[in-house]
């Protein structure tokens, strides 16, 4: 990227104070941004930063008026977050492969791809998929037999998306992520083995999720595991079959779901949080990090924490306490010395 500070403030609506020809090649952090980044300020907190920063250019809210004399551009916002929410979007843009589809993927005769869909190298796309308009697919990507792929869908390199899978318009799948794997079913037999249990169903992702790197979803033994519209799944998470995720919930990394879970909407759930098989979880319930939900939680909006999950503010207090069994230990053995 090579553009003016005026350009700049073009695309954003703002208005420069300053060199408005100042180029402009990369963002960077206010504190440590050297010549040719643009930075922003919008928490006041950091204000001394623009009056040492190296940056080329700064964003700015309408009514910042600075201190003293900054030496930066200044391109003037209505809203520095959205600004730089925007320009971040646009410069992403740029590192985005351009769109065409490479003379080494194999996409199969009876396969069908929407207008200005771009297909990496080595990208193998199989029979009867069909596959929206504008989507970016990455080099090394597999995407398996039946499968459908909305609008404007991401699938970043190595992803690998099982037959009979569907993906919703908007969505975003990073790299190595495995979409329609098989879930772990298995009968146990009378000789003590174990005999897999076919899983013939699918995985249903609808619009507007992401889904992290070296995410894992299985797909249904029957029916389909769902992650509904607008959920944002971390990296290294696993959804295990049968599973449902409901709209808008944010799941971090590392945390696990067992099959047949019915996670609600707009739940946030912390980093290696473990879900026993077959509970459900209300609403916007929110779970702390390294919990261990085994049990259904019926309350819409609660708040659990540890393992077993309990309510957070009871978890907290009972840790309060624990904290303390040594000093009561101390304490009662004293005591009982003293009674002798």
């Amino acid at each position: 990227m090579n553009l003016t500070a005026k350009a700049i403030a073009e695309l954003l609506g703002g208005v420069v104070e300053g060199d408005e020809q100042v180029f402009i090649t990369h963002p960077g952090k206010i504190e440590v941004a050297g010549a040719g980044a643009i930075t922003f300020l919008s928490n006041l907190k950091y204000e001394s930063y623009i009056y040492s920063t190296q940056a080329s250019a700064v964003l700015v809210n309408s009514d910042f008026s600075p201190s003293k004399k900054v030496d930066s551009t200044l391109i003037k916002v209505k809203d520095v977050y959205s600004a730089i929410t925007t320009f971040l979007e646009f410069y992403e843009q740029s590192f985005h492969p351009e769109k065409s589809i490479s003379s080494l993927a194999f996409i199969h005769a009876s396969a069908q791809l929407g207008d200005e869909t771009t297909v990496g190298d080595f990208t193998s796309i199989s029979s009867e998929v069909t596959i929206g308009k504008g989507c970016r697919i990455y080099p090394q990507v597999f995407i398996g037999v039946g499968t459908t792929i909305g609008h404007n869908v991401t699938i970043y390199p190595g992803v690998k998306i099982y037959h009979d899978c569907q993906i919703g318009d908007d969505c975003i799948i990073q790299a190595n992520a495995v979409i329609g794997s098989d879930g772990f079913g298995f009968a146990p037999q009378p000789d003590g083995s174990y005999k897999k249990i076919p899983q013939v169903g699918k995985v249903i992702l609808e619009d507007n999720v992401e889904i992290g790197a070296n995410t894992v979803i299985d797909r249904a033994t029957m029916g389909a595991t769902i992650i509904k519209k607008g959920t944002k799944l971390d990296n290294l998470i696993q959804i295990a079959h049968n599973v449902t995720v409901g709209e808008d919930t944010v799941i971090a990394a590392q945390a696990g779901i067992a099959g047949s879970t019915r996670i609600g909407n707009q739940c946030q759930i912390g980093g290696q949080a473990g879900f026993a098989g077959h509970i459900e979880v209300a609403d916007k319930v929110k779970v702390q990090a390294q919990s261990g939900v085994a049990a259904s939680i019926k309350e819409e909006g609660r708040k659990v924490y540890g393992y077993p999950a309990l309510s957070y503010q009871d978890y907290l207090r009972a840790y309060a306490l624990f904290r303390q069994l040594p000093d009561l230990e101390k304490r009662i053995r004293e005591l009982e010395k003293t009674e002798k």
